[in-house]
């Protein structure tokens, strides 16, 4: 690994994630009607802490969680100030341990534990020119051991790189909010973390493509969101997939 390798990874994630003013905004708008001031929300890969400071300006306190020391010191940084954000430096898993974590030091966002995921997007032509080029062994904790330490939350955001299931293994009770990334590349880790998502009782749907950052007008049920990822075609955008509880 080049000695260059992190900082130019940290440097890409800073422009892809704070280089537009404007994806602030629409993180705001697209998570305002489900946090109210006062709310618990976990993000969980929180990376360089784009949807923790939206979930902030909107009122709520954040654990955010990131396995990767860089990322996870920085997040320390630049929150150091701010009595409303707990860093919590792991992954998140089906229960408390250690894994090994499979680092891409250029292109950060694509680190995972998971190997199957890493196997089937490096097929896509998307991900042709990542390499996984470092391990670093990182401590895993679950969703219920910080629903303990630091209460129950309105919302859980996922961006785990294909663990999203292994993480909701960890869930014993759902939360009014679970909203994970779907890759094409991978549908069956989507798939997957859709059908976890039916087990803990969510039957109300909806999706947001690629960075519009906005909700179809619809929830719909499980079926048609399974339907849909089927279809998608392996180079088709990214899906971020939003599951709530039934309305009261």
């Amino acid at each position: 690994m080049s000695r260059f390798g992190r900082p130019i990874g940290l440097l890409r994630s800073l422009l892809i994630y704070y280089g537009d003013p404007l994806r602030h905004c629409r993180l705001k708008k697209l998570y305002r009607d489900f946090i109210r001031p006062g709310d618990l929300a976990i993000d969980a890969g929180a990376h360089v802490g784009n949807h923790t400071r939206a979930f902030l300006a909107l009122g709520a306190r954040v654990v955010a969680v990131e396995p990767q020391p860089l990322f996870a010191g920085f997040l320390r940084t630049i929150f150091r100030r701010n009595q409303d954000v707990v860093v919590v430096e792991a992954a998140l898993g089906a229960a408390p341990g250690r894994a090994e974590l499979r680092v891409s030091t250029r292109t950060p966002t694509v680190s995972t534990l998971d190997g199957d995921w890493q196997r089937r997007v490096s097929r896509a032509e998307s991900f042709s020119r990542i390499r996984w080029d470092q391990r670093i062994e990182v401590a895993v904790e679950t969703l219920d051991g910080l629903v303990a330490a630091h209460g129950s939350p309105a919302l859980i955001k996922l961006d785990v790189e294909g663990a999203e299931a292994e993480v909701l293994r960890g869930l014993s009770e759902p939360v009014p909010l679970v909203c994970f990334e779907a890759l094409p590349a991978a549908r069956d880790a989507a798939l997957e973390c859709l059908d976890r998502l039916v087990e803990l009782g969510y039957e109300q749907l909806n999706r947001s493509s690629g960075e519009q950052a906005a909700l179809g007008p619809d929830w719909t049920g499980p079926d048609a969101v399974r339907q849909f990822l089927e279809d998608l075609s392996p180079g088709s955008r990214e899906q971020n997939i939003f599951a709530r509880l039934e309305s009261s």
